[in-house]
């Protein structure tokens, strides 16, 4: 059994959807605690594990989503300075699937560095979608997500900088088939906080650690002795915001070791973009290559006397 999580900020987004799914048996989504082996970066421009694009992430800002750019087998968005941002997770399964999601290297759930499978993980019914925007910082409570520089990034405050600029989301297929029983809907029942509540797993048989507590604790220093350049306040990165309400609940799953996705989403200032030659650099002076364009080799006549 794996031990799971299902946010309670998603509830301020996905009330509506997730009383109907509840009602429908599918459930709300869930947070997951996984595994899988992290690999060392081997060059510049490492590429996914796995590229599934039936498995949608999507940035959202403002409700809408950020335009992508793909390039190097890896895709790419402009991120913009100051804005709140919320990452859409779709899973076109007919099973649920646990999903672990890091933002800068830090698991969106517990803020802790781990490869996948440890994770702890965001719960999806099937064929049902989640959006998650903030850092949860307990059982009822998460701060916004919100682009800033790196020196001003959550990662950064908790001294694990080495991996900004990053989001990445590995998604676990439950091992059991589940049984949808028709529910013929009935009245409207009133809303009370514990029905609003994201189910997150109970610590299960292979030794996972327990639920997150009531406060954050940083991850632990990395094993390598590489060296990173300091945070600088140009390149992008997420920072810690606003506090929103967030329920989240625990619960077990039994997954599947073996990731059946793996979606990774790059994002910098447009600066950034344009340095990396994932967009045309913008020229002041367009009028230029326009004269340049209409240029000719010969002109009538001798050669005129300078002025």
């Amino acid at each position: 059994m794996k031990k799971l999580v299902r946010p309670a900020g998603l509830v301020m987004v996905l009330l509506s959807l997730g009383a109907v799914l509840m009602v429908c048996s599918l459930g709300n989504s869930r947070a997951f605690d996984g595994q899988k082996g992290r690999p060392e970066p081997e060059d510049v421009y490492p590429l996914p594990a796995v590229i599934d694009d039936t498995f949608q992430v999507e940035v959202l800002v403002n409700g809408h989503r950020v335009p992508e750019y793909a390039a190097r087998g890896r895709r790419y968005i402009e991120a913009f300075e100051g804005a709140e941002y919320e990452v859409r997770i779709h899973n076109p399964l007919s099973v649920r699937v646990a999903v672990a999601l890091s933002v800068d290297g830090l698991n969106t759930i517990d803020a802790r560095h781990t490869s996948a499978w440890d994770a702890h993980k965001w719960v999806i019914e099937p064929y049902g979608t989640i959006e998650i925007g903030g850092w949860q910082m307990s059982s009822s409570r998460a701060r916004r997500f919100y682009f800033t520089t790196e020196r001003d990034s959550y990662a950064a405050r908790l001294g694990q900088a080495q991996n900004l600029g990053l989001i990445s989301a590995v998604f676990f297929r439950e091992r059991g088939p589940i049984v949808v029983t028709p529910v013929t809907p009935g009245p409207p029942r009133p809303r009370s906080e514990d029905s609003d509540r994201v189910r997150v797993p109970e610590s299960g048989s292979r030794g996972e650690p327990s639920p997150p507590k009531e406060s954050n604790q940083s991850a632990p220093t990395s094993r390598g002795a590489t060296s990173y350049p300091p945070p600088d306040d140009e390149s992008a990165a997420t920072g810690i915001g606003r506090s929103v309400r967030n329920d989240v609940q625990w619960i077990k799953m039994d997954l599947d070791s073996r990731p059946v996705s793996e979606v990774t989403i790059r994002y910098e200032y447009r600066a950034g973009l344009v340095k990396l030659g994932i967009i045309p650099r913008e020229y002041p002076r367009p009028n230029v290559i326009d004269r340049r364009e209409r240029a000719r080799g010969f002109e009538p006549n001798y050669c005129p006397e300078p002025k």
